[in-house]
């Protein structure tokens, strides 16, 4: 395992555990958005209303690309990266991929306040539809993590308890 990357919807709480995960590994957090925005020098919400997603998406694959081949990285993605399989599959090859997952209600008044993401400008329906549409590729993770009802500690935890199975599954594998 050279990476742990935090997949899911918006609002699940990637970039919150992430952070939380990275420290309690000693490792670096990576969050794909605000390193695209490094990179580029403006907000996703920028990108995606002067260039559009299909600008954004060749931005995140870049990212995801350099960032799959470093080590010891808490990587949070955006919603969408792994709907392209060529991020899936780097991603996938060096790192463990975690699901964050949270109940539309719960995801929706967690970024209620917000107003800079671009999904947000979109209708409940859009909203409810992207979400259901996107659960079948975030169901491919390793292990998924329900966040609805649970504080980052107790996520970070059972992520670690998950890895470490992992790890133990593996050792008795290979011996």
């Amino acid at each position: 395992m050279r990476n742990i990357v935090l997949i899911g919807f918006m609002g699940t709480g990637k970039s919150t555990v992430g952070r939380r995960l990275a420290q309690a590994l000693a490792w670096n957090f990576v969050d794909t958005d605000a390193e695209i925005g490094e990179v580029t020098e403006l907000s996703v919400s920028e990108i995606f209303r002067r260039y559009g997603e299909t600008r954004f998406r060749s931005e995140e694959k870049i990212v995801v690309a350099r960032l799959s081949q470093e080590d010891e990285l808490v990587i949070a993605t955006g919603g969408g990266t792994v709907l392209n399989s060529s991020n899936w599959g780097v991603l996938a090859e060096n790192g463990v991929i975690v699901s964050l997952y949270a109940s539309l209600d719960v995801i929706l008044n967690r970024i209620g306040h917000k107003n800079d993401r671009p999904l947000l400008r979109s209708t409940h329906d859009e909203i409810e539809r992207l979400f259901l549409e996107r659960q079948p590729f975030y169901e491919k993770a390793d292990f998924t993590i329900d966040t609805t009802f649970r504080t980052i500690e107790e996520v970070v935890g059972e992520i670690l308890a998950h890895l470490g199975r992992m790890a133990i599954h593996e050792f008795t594998r290979k011996n």
